[in-house]
């Protein structure tokens, strides 16, 4: 936990000097507005997680709403260990659509950048925090309210650096009330669908321009957002969408992470998350150890387990004689309903990614991102993919968040998607 720590303190150093740079990008037709000051403020922390707030809790009949639509409001105040951000900021509680076209609720939090009031025309960006959760103490609608002290609020930059830009910022709880981590139609249903109710909430024109941005995690509702935009919610005009640090295929990344130093507890927890998902009953295949594991990571975020592992392999979470995890009965084929790609065709995208050992990030891969953007090339989709050659996971946020900035407020300017 120490070292990932360390690696998100360094994120919100970097992404300090990515605000500016993010400033000086040809991102917007209007001047970038100026950015919101960090104040002192004495005011507490929320005093109930979401699993115990009401506000979370959709009404009775709410099945019957159409997605998208918000069947709450609030006010809130942003912040962290006594700071706050002097912006307008309020949640929805919104009608979506689950992992399997059930009905579902779940709160996006919708900022406004300095100086735009009601009625002004919007540039709105559904950004997707890389929160990879495990427990509801997680979800972005928390911790952006100064939520779960142990976890820093690492999205604030990224978030402080898309209203510079003069953008409409919507953060979902794509994750939904399942923490359904990494699941493809799921993360794009919520994200699409906290669009819909943001545009509502804004009473903004039909063909008011969306952009989709994320990076690790984040990219997850991102890339598949972006693909299934076409079919399940065709009414929306997104213009692009930026992916970084993409886990193309799950099933790739597990025999990649397997026994490094960095990351490998994100094994033993989409092990948990799959098999919530999928109801795959793993717990016969399980070892003493695996089990011990899956107990101890139970409820937590992602800083709290990704480096809490070092050297874990998926064999050591398993019985002698089962193999891997992707022999384990089920494992492949829900694996297989989640790979970036397969689900539809974006309109514009722009794919990036870091290399620092010649395979990879060290957690995502480089090939697989490279592949995923020849891909929709083929497909006729305007793609930018970018390397970051050199650079681990974690340094890569700050060079793909500057570059995405750009890329999405060239988008909003009406400027031809460039690529293949």
């Amino acid at each position: 936990m120490q070292r990932l720590t360390r690696h998100l303190t360094s994120i919100m150093t970097t992404l300090g000097v990515a605000i500016s740079l993010c400033a000086l990008a040809p991102a917007a037709t209007a001047a970038p507005a100026q950015a919101p000051t960090i104040q002192p403020n004495p005011a507490a922390a929320p005093a109930l997680l979401p699993s115990q707030d009401p506000f979370y809790t959709p009404p009775s009949g709410y099945e019957r709403r159409a997605p998208g639509d918000i069947l709450r409001t609030r006010q809130v105040a942003l912040g962290w260990r006594g700071t706050s951000v002097p912006v307008t900021a309020t949640q929805l509680l919104y009608r979506t659509t689950d992992n399997f076209g059930g009905p579902s609720a779940t709160v996006t939090t919708v900022l406004s950048p300095p100086g735009v009031g009601p009625g002004a025309p919007r540039r709105v960006v559904s950004y997707h925090s890389f929160y990879d959760a495990l427990g509801a103490q997680c979800d972005p609608s928390y911790t952006l309210r100064g939520g779960n002290m142990t976890t820093e609020p690492i999205d604030l930059p990224s978030i402080t650096a898309l209203m510079t830009a003069g953008f409409t910022v919507s953060v979902p709880d794509y994750e939904g009330p399942g923490l359904r981590w990494t699941m493809a139609r799921e993360s794009a249903y919520t994200a699409l669908d906290g669009v819909r109710a943001t545009l509502r909430y804004l009473k903004a024109p039909r063909r008011t321009p969306i952009a989709l941005f994320g990076y690790s995690g984040g990219s997850v509702p991102t890339g598949f957002g972006a693909e299934l935009a076409p079919t399940y919610a065709p009414e929306l005009n997104v213009i692009g969408a930026a992916a970084g640090g993409i886990p193309v295929n799950p099933a790739h990344n597990l025999g990649y992470v397997n026994g490094k130093r960095q990351w490998t507890g994100v094994i033993p927890a989409l092990t948990a998350v799959y098999n919530d998902t999928y109801d795959l009953d793993i717990q016969p295949y399980l070892s003493p150890k695996g089990s011990r594991i899956l107990r101890q990571i139970s409820g937590e975020c992602i800083a709290q387990f990704a480096d809490a592992y070092p050297g874990l392999t998926d064999q050591d979470l398993l019985r002698p004689g089962v193999g891997g995890l992707l022999d384990v009965p089920g494992v492949r084929q829900a694996i297989a309903k989640n790979v970036m790609g397969t689900l539809g065709t974006p309109r514009r995208m722009l794919l990036g990614v870091g290399n620092s050992d010649g395979i990879g990030d060290g957690l995502m891969i480089s090939g697989d991102v490279a592949a995923l953007a020849s891909g929709y090339c083929r497909r006729g989709v305007a793609t930018t993919f970018t390397e970051y050659r050199g650079m681990s996971h974690t340094e890569a946020l700050l060079p793909f968040t500057a570059e995405a900035v750009g890329y999405l407020g060239q988008r909003f300017a009406g400027q031809p998607a460039r690529g293949c």
